[in-house]
C-alpha cells in the first residue's frame, strides 16, 4: 500500500522502559503506545480540556501516530509495507469532566485516512486517562497489517 503523498518521518522514539517499540505476529504489527515526541522530548504536555486546547490534544495525537508511523515503517518492513491499519487505541490526558477525547484522537485518525484512504480507516478506542507518562497530553498504539 503507497501512501496517498509524501510525508516526512521522524526517527522512531526510543523505548522509554522494559519494552520494544514493535512486535510482528504473522502479518500483524503490534505498535507500543507512542508519545507525542519531537526532537526527543515530549512536545506537548499537560491535561486536555485544562491546560491543553483540544486542538493542541489533536496535534498533538497527529504527532504520536507520526512516531507510530516511523516505528512501522523501521520494524514493518517499510512504510509502503502497511496494508492496512487496523487498530488505533488513544489515550488523553483529560482534566476532571472533560468528555471529547474522540475528537482528539480523531487527530491521529484523519491523518491516517489521508494517507492511506480507505485502508487507513481503522477500529478505535478513545479513552480518557488522569496521567500519561511524562506528562504527555496523548498516547496512541497502533496495530497494522503488513506484508
Amino acid at each position: 500500500m503507497k501512501a496517498a503523498f509524501e510525508i516526512l518521518l521522524p526517527e522512531p522514539p526510543a523505548p522509554r522502559g522494559g519494552y520494544v517499540p514493535a512486535v510482528k505476529a504473522g502479518n500483524l504489527l503490534f505498535v507500543s503506545g507512542m508519545l507525542p515526541i519531537e526532537k526527543g522530548a515530549v512536545a506537548v504536555t499537560g491535561k486536555v480540556g485544562g491546560n491543553v486546547s483540544i486542538d493542541e490534544g489533536r496535534n498533538a495525537a497527529r504527532l504520536a501516530v507520526l512516531n507510530a508511523l516511523a516505528v512501522v515503517d523501521k520494524y514493518g518492513g517499510g512504510f509502503e509495507n502497511v496494508r492496512r491499519i487496523v487498530k488505533v487505541t488513544g489515550y488523553v490526558n483529560s482534566a476532571p469532566g472533560f468528555t471529547s477525547q474522540p475528537q482528539v484522537v480523531d487527530g491521529a485518525s484523519e491523518l491516517l485516512v489521508k494517507l492511506f484512504g480507505e485502508e487507513g480507516r481503522h477500529a478505535r478506542a478513545a479513552v480518557g486517562v488522569a496521567e500519561l507518562p511524562a506528562d504527555a497530553a496523548v498516547e496512541i498504539e497502533m496495530i497494522c497489517e503488513v506484508g
